[in-house]
């Protein structure tokens, strides 16, 4: 038993125990009870006084002792009160311990403040009561009381210790969040750098405040705890008055909004936002030379399609957890969209250092994927970026990058590219060229010329090949040959396409209505073939009235038809059963197997004009081709006629319809017709 608990366990101190309390017999009790100042014993654990003297019933306004024993005072007790008498009952039960506090009884719901001593007693049953004397009865200021009353039920935890970290009081939130009821002002802090910040503060200009992880009965939590300097009420020493609230669900809160706000949800990695933030903030850091190494991954698309969004998630989350387990501490893996990452290398001063590195890297990047049944092997196209950190400028960096993963990706995918100034200025230039081209289509400076065909027999002009041209606002027209291939490359060609495609179907309408018998040979590109979006633009122009379906000639180049043959024919039977023709442009060039041209649905063969200006040495190869058509029942077209000499030999040699320069160039709409005996009648 510890000292200063009053030992009350003794039967021969006890004589039975009759409901609502004990009747206490010894010569000492009987004293007790004669006595003016109010005294009982409380039961903390069934919540009923258990003895009281005279003048304990008459403050607890009961008629006498036995029906103030039958109350249960649990029904008008708080919760934070029940949890300050527990803690009574363990600091009894620990230590040597009583207190002096101002409380506020209720008896009969009257409002009644009193001083109390209380201190540990053992109940028959070695249970640890509690002994309780009221030292002051008068009566106190109203705010004294309600301030005594609000220190008591918050849950702000509120301690005060001495100067030198000792403990002085707990108000009983704090000594229900304590780790313990002895223990000094350091012991809280999980991190000696937060006690050292603290004390500093409070020993130089008196106050403090800290979010600080604290050490608490219930473990580590964040605290929000406030210190000023004062003085002990009792001693009047130096002392810390310190007051704390939870914080620790607010701050995993916040954490977790900022973990969202500066990660990627799918990989974790750091996102663009995060990068750019620390990128600006590595010369403060004394960083030396550092690399961004700007990747993807070749074929992402196909991926996702061939194998779903789930398996193209599993490779990007692969790929993210390979860097992590590659870098070094103070590196920075972060994902800024799609398949695109960014690896931020520090002090790279070594280049056949970094070259390594990356090589490891890449090598790590290309170990196969596995993901339940599936196996996934795959390649990253890189850029790599070299700066100094205090020249640093975000958008430069990453521009540098982006142009050297831009460099592999030409190159053929599956390398690694430095950025240096020479190829910097290059692919800037083409950068500026896509750019102005994406800015042309929307803003419609494109144009279409009309170059005429003609039937050799008739010498009428019963056709007109849509050509595009780009009439720059600064440059002037400029020629398909310069921008063409950078629109299918980067994907605009469909765009631009289907802009053709409207002109030229409007074209054939207009002349329709003005009984003009000439057809629109519109060029279809690999990409807006492949496009399942081609076929509903066609159905929608078929379904329009009066329109002249077989007027509209679609060139599509001989390379379309290298693959799924199965897919490809079913495609173009799709389109010809809609009233469209159908023509192979540029025949001859590409490696279609001829022993398939006759299950496609072909109305036209255009031969190449390689070989038009390769006569007389390529009459052989033209001839066969002239042949071929015949035999499929498509008419005969030779692109590229120059010369009389040309013109002649075809005639001779039985082709269908020529176009080239010498019968005319492209030319926009208004000029597209000669003078004649009828609108499209032609002289050669």
């Amino acid at each position: 038993m510890k000292t200063g608990a009053i030992d009350i366990a003794n039967a021969s101190l006890l004589a039975g125990k009759p409901a609502g309390g004990l009747v206490v017999t010894d010569e000492s009790f009987a004293i007790i009870r004669r006595l003016k100042t109010p005294i009982w014993i409380y039961d903390i654990d069934n919540s009923r006084i258990v003895f009281a003297n005279k003048t304990a019933c008459t403050l607890w306004q009961a008629e006498d002792e036995a029906k103030l024993c039958a109350r249960d005072l649990r029904q008008d007790m708080s919760a934070m009160v029940r949890k300050r008498l527990k803690q009574y009952q363990f600091d009894f039960a620990e230590r040597d311990a009583s207190f002096n506090e101002l409380w506020t009884l209720y008896p009969n719901g009257t409002p009644t403040s009193v001083m109390v001593v209380y201190t540990g007693i053992r109940l028959a049953d070695g249970r640890m009561g509690m002994h309780c004397e009221v030292v002051d009865h008068k009566d106190d200021a109203p705010e004294n009381l309600r301030s005594a009353e609000a220190l008591l039920h918050t849950d702000v935890m509120i301690t005060l210790y001495s100067i030198d970290g000792a403990l002085l009081y707990m108000n009983p939130a704090a000594r229900n969040a304590a780790m313990s009821s002895q223990h000094l002002f350091a012991d809280i802090f999980l991190s000696s750098a937060d006690h050292l910040e603290v004390m500093q503060a409070l020993l130089g200009h008196g106050e403090h405040r800290i979010v600080a992880r604290v050490c608490t009965g219930a473990g580590a939590r964040w605290h929000d705890i406030s210190v000023k300097r004062c003085n002990d009420a009792v001693t009047g020493e130096p002392a810390a008055l310190v007051t704390a609230i939870d914080v620790t669900e607010l701050k995993i809160a916040r954490d977790k909004a900022r973990y969202l706000a500066d990660r990627d949800q799918l990989t974790g990695c750091y996102n663009r936002a995060f990068l750019l933030s620390h990128i600006e903030n590595l010369s403060k850091d004394g960083a030396g030379k550092c690399a961004l190494l700007y990747f993807d991954v070749d074929k992402f698309k196909q991926i996702n399609d061939a194998l779903g969004h789930e398996m193209g998630d599993v490779v990007l989350k692969q790929l993210a957890v390979r860097a992590r387990k590659m870098i070094r501490g103070d590196d920075m893996i972060a994902r800024l969209g799609g398949d695109e990452f960014v690896l931020l290398l520090r002090d790279v001063a070594d280049l056949d250092g970094l070259k390594e590195r990356v090589a490891q890297l890449r090598q790590a990047f290309s170990e196969p994927i596995n993901h339940a049944t599936t196996h996934v092997n795959v390649t990253v196209s890189a850029g790599v970026s070299i700066f100094e950190p205090q020249e640093a400028d975000f958008t430069t960096i990453l521009s540098n990058a982006d142009i050297a993963l831009y460099i592999s990706k030409q190159n053929g995918r599956d390398q690694v590219t430095y950025f240096d100034d020479n190829i910097g200025t290059a692919v800037k230039e083409r950068r500026q060229i896509e750019a102005d081209i994406k800015r042309g289509i929307e803003k419609g400076e494109f144009i279409v010329h009309y170059q005429p065909r003609v039937d050799l027999r008739t010498k009428t002009i019963v056709s007109a090949e849509a050509l595009v041209r780009w009439n720059h606002p600064e440059n002037g027209m400029i020629m398909p040959d310069r921008f063409i291939p950078i629109c299918e490359e980067t994907g605009m060609i469909e765009a631009l396409g289907q802009w053709v495609l409207d002109v030229g179907c409007q074209q054939a309408i207009t002349w329709a209505q003005q009984g003009l018998d000439t057809e629109v040979s519109i060029n279809i590109s690999p990409r807006q073939f492949q496009n399942d979006e081609l076929l509903g633009a066609l159905r929608h122009y078929a379904k329009k009235p009066g329109f002249p379906r077989k007027k509209i000639e679609l060139e599509i180049t001989e390379n379309v038809l290298i693959g799924d043959h199965e897919t490809i024919a079913q495609k173009l039977h799709e389109i010809a059963a809609l009233g469209y023709r159908i023509a192979i442009d540029d025949f001859g060039t590409g490696y279609s197997n001829l022993s398939y041209i006759s299950r496609f649905p072909l109305n036209c063969i255009k031969i190449d004009k390689s070989f038009i200006s390769g006569l007389p040495d390529t009459g052989p190869i033209i001839r066969l081709i002239l042949t071929l058509a015949k035999q499929i029942n498509a008419i005969s077209v030779a692109e590229g006629v120059e010369t009389r000499a040309e013109y002649d030999w075809l005639v001779e040699s039985g082709c269908d319809q020529i176009q080239g320069y010498y019968l005319s160039r492209p030319v926009p709409i208004d000029a597209f017709f000669q003078s004649g005996a009828t609108p499209n009648q032609i002289t050669v």
